[in-house]
């Protein structure tokens, strides 16, 4: 293994399969790329394993495919990483860029969370648990990130759209991220035991 070669280039990063959206835009010129938010996905909802999240993410989602698309009709969404159920990991957006995963958020002081964050998509279903292979994937993912951002925080969309948004939910194991990351307890919310 050559420690020289760096895993980056651009923010893609090069253990994730890059899929590139066009659901993405710069960031504000001071932006300090200092948070990570987890998200749960699936498409339709608690439908696992189809190319309708991909579809989603790069505006090819076939709107009439499942009834619940009509709720969605013409988003234009984006996140920087999806990690699948079985732990693969997509990358959507370069993390230098804005990918579009946050909408109307809060957190630390500031508005408009996408500007400074980092989204990572967990296949899931918000309050429904998440698999071994997903955490596993996600730890060494947020380390790699913490290790090459100035990454303070990381946080559930439900952390900086309160009320809004729900996800990943409460089967979502902080304890367990936390455990597997060794980090500080600054990073994290509260954690959601139980």
């Amino acid at each position: 293994m050559n420690l020289g070669v760096s895993q980056w280039q651009d923010g893609w990063w090069s253990r994730a399969l890059r899929i590139d959206s066009p659901n993405f835009g710069e960031r504000p010129q001071l932006a300090q790329i200092d948070l990570l938010v987890i998200h749960s996905i699936s498409l339709p909802p608690g439908i696992y394993g189809g190319p309708e999240i991909q579809a989603l993410f790069t505006n090819q989602l076939d709107w009439d495919a499942h009834p619940y698309f009509a709720r969605i009709r013409g988003m234009q969404v984006s996140s920087h990483f999806v990690i699948r159920r079985d732990g693969g990991l997509l990358q959507f957006v370069s993390c230098d860029k804005r990918a579009w995963h946050a909408g109307v958020s809060h957190y630390r002081g500031r508005d408009n969370c996408n500007d400074d964050s980092i989204g990572i998509e967990l296949e899931g279903l918000e309050g429904e648990t998440f698999d071994a292979a997903q955490y596993e994937t996600l730890s060494v993912l947020c380390t790699q990130l913490v290790n090459n951002y100035p990454i303070a925080h990381i946080a559930g969309h439900e952390d900086i759209a309160p009320g809004r948004k729900f996800d990943p939910g409460t089967g979502f194991d902080w304890q367990l991220l936390q455990n597997k990351l060794v980090l500080s307890n600054s990073f994290f919310p509260p954690l959601r035991l139980g």
